[in-house]
């Protein structure tokens, strides 16, 4: 009987503090993805990265066209010229072909970091705000309820409209 009594009373503790736990904590979701797309920053971001890929593919493009035509040039003067000649004129094509390689790679790892230096002040600045309108609407817990997030179920408060109003857009 006694043992009875310390579980009906162990249960009865355990139920409460469930309910006391629940009745605390309040959940929100946001869709930080479509937040950071819709910031006017972003879209500033996102044209100036544009840019830039475009001065680099210019470049690029650039390069190959001037390789190409060394390439003909030489594949047209190859049996006026001495095997020695040739193989000259091959291993620089091959040269300018590897320093292509190399600023293509380059330019890759500028673009890389061109968006982490532009996109790192404009999350930081969302996930400020999202905390901020947290806090006022008395929210514990914020998930992301991007594509892919984990988010099954969205029925409760969508931070994304307060956000945005507390952003100015």
């Amino acid at each position: 009987m006694k043992n009875v009594k310390k579980i009906v009373v162990a249960l009865v503790l355990m139920v409460a503090t469930t309910g006391f736990v629940n009745a605390q904590s309040k959940v929100a979701h946001i869709d930080v993805n479509k937040l950071l797309s819709e910031m006017p920053e972003m879209k500033a971001a996102q044209s100036e990265l544009k840019k830039l890929q475009e001065t680099y593919k210019a470049q690029l493009e650039g390069s190959m066209t001037e390789l190409r035509n060394k390439y003909t040039q030489y594949s047209n003067e190859a049996a006026s010229k001495s095997k020695e000649e040739n193989d000259k004129r091959a291993v620089e094509l091959q040269g300018f072909e590897k320093n292509i390689q190399e600023a293509e790679a380059a330019a890759m790892q500028e673009m890389q970091q061109k968006q982490a230096e532009l996109f790192a002040p404009i999350s930081e600045k969302a996930k400020k705000a999202i905390e901020k309108v947290a806090a006022a609407q008395g929210f514990d817990y914020v998930i992301d309820a991007s594509q892919g997030g984990g988010l099954i179920v969205a029925k409760g408060k969508d931070l994304l409209p307060s956000v945005k109003q507390e952003l100015g857009f």
